[in-house]
């Protein structure tokens, strides 16, 4: 999931504050690494830099913005994945999701595949009674229109994708937030739930424990239009070698 293109930036110094730049080799290769985002990488970094001091200098750390951006054919195919990778190591999640798509003898997994197949064969191939539950459900509510097209999703807002793709069982908001994030490119998605966001802005601001949901939403108020790349941000503190990040506060005596 958090695999990276290749959108060349590098962190300089205007004054006493780091500022992003994207390297341009052409017009036409910047047009290549920007590929499937709904935003420009420079503006969002050199934007977050200028209002966050302290995500200034993580950026300044964690180096350059790559997020990869996976093509999406259709929600169908997308969200169904991720039923049956929820909660699972990914090697078996893949195992599992291969044996699926043998059922049917296909590259991709359709609506009507899981309407018409047999509960026990899709069992057979590793998914439980939840997640095929799931799926049915996912592929039925596909074909009457509930879950839009691809063409209508890229029309929509951010949050009214998630009302429409939250009526879908399995499907919560953070799984329709990777989605946004990772599949859509959208600029200004903040996963508030997401548990290695949390603990990384507790990690970058010197915290000694993660904030709550709603504590990191109104902090986040000062990173929109770009919350997609400060949450970015968030998961690379992970990465980062000891003695990079700042000591964690202590808490004043009474």
């Amino acid at each position: 999931m958090l695999s990276c293109v290749h959108s060349l930036i590098t962190i300089r110094r205007l004054g006493n504050r780091p500022v992003t730049f994207m390297n341009r080799r052409s017009s036409k290769t910047g047009g290549l690494e920007r590929r499937g985002l709904g935003y420009d990488p420079e503006e969002a970094v050199r934007q977050l830099a200028s209002v966050d001091p302290t995500l200034a200098k993580l950026m300044e750390v964690a180096g350059p913005f790559r997020l990869e951006v996976r093509r999406m054919h259709n929600p169908f195919e997308a969200l169904a994945r991720n039923i049956i990778y929820q909660q699972l190591h990914g090697r078996a999640a893949e195992a599992i999701h291969r044996r699926v798509l043998a059922l049917f003898d296909k590259k991709r997994l359709e609506p009507e595949d899981v309407l018409a197949a047999s509960e026990e064969s899709l069992r057979g191939a590793g998914l439980s009674a939840a997640k095929l539950a799931a799926l049915r459900d996912l592929a039925a509510k596909t074909l009457d229109g509930t879950v839009p097209t691809l063409a209508r999703l890229r029309r929509m807002g951010d949050e009214e994708i998630v009302e429409q793709l939250t009526q879908v069982r399995g499907i919560g908001r953070w799984t329709v937030e990777m989605l946004l994030i990772f599949r859509l490119g959208r600029p200004d998605v903040l996963p508030v739930d997401d548990y290695a966001v949390r603990k990384g802005f507790a990690l970058a601001y010197g915290m000694k424990e993660s904030p709550k949901p709603k504590e990191l939403a109104r902090y986040g108020e000062r990173w929109r239009p770009f919350r997609t790349v400060a949450s970015w941000y968030m998961w690379r503190v992970h990465e980062l070698p000891p003695g990079v990040l700042p000591p964690k506060k202590r808490r004043k005596q009474s």
